[in-house]
């Protein structure tokens, strides 16, 4: 496969379905994003923790369907789709990582270890992937469940994050006002 086609060189790409839309197409951008933060929390592994670390191998997988998801338009029935069921292991890994954690009782301010800040610093871009997958829904049918992915992957890297800094013993800070 050739790297480069000239193809996208006055700033038009191919959809799945070979339609040519703009770069700074509402679609581009939602994946695009998704693209971005799948490459964030790429520079997070390895963070020395095994778990933490099939964690986010597993995200970065997932990652790469919603990017496939969010880039076709007229997905058929066993195109890579966000399913229900990637949703739930989130919600287990939320969960379980909750129950290590002393209770959330204020906002924390980002940083901490390396793999703590690195963490808080891509749920910060998963915030944004989201939006850019509600703004393409306004436009664009979209599969919802991509935009919950996002919205319950910002909670898991924010939880993530917060376990990488108490397993680093770096206490967690509050913000002041």
């Amino acid at each position: 496969m050739k790297i480069y086609t000239g193809r996208g060189d006055e700033g038009m790409t191919d959809l799945k379905n070979m339609r040519r839309v703009s770069k700074t197409s509402s679609r581009i951008e939602a994946y695009g994003t998704v693209d971005e933060l799948n490459a964030l929390v790429g520079t997070v592994r390895p963070t020395g923790q095994d778990d933490l670390d099939d964690c986010l191998r597993e995200i970065q997988n997932h990652l790469h369907v919603v990017q496939a998801d969010l880039a076709n338009p007229d997905p058929e029935e066993d195109d890579p789709q966000v399913r229900e069921d990637h949703v739930e292991t989130l919600e287990g890994w939320i969960d379980a990582y909750d129950e290590e954690l002393d209770p959330l009782t204020r906002f924390v301010l980002p940083g901490g270890s390396e793999a703590g800040a690195a963490l808080h610093h891509a749920r910060a871009v998963s915030r944004r992937a989201e939006r850019r997958a509600v703004a393409l829904a306004v436009d664009d049918p979209i599969n919802e469940l991509a935009v919950v992915y996002l919205n319950r992957l910002s909670d898991l890297l924010f939880t993530l994050g917060r376990a990488a800094n108490a397993r680093d013993g770096e206490p967690e800070e509050s913000p002041t006002y």
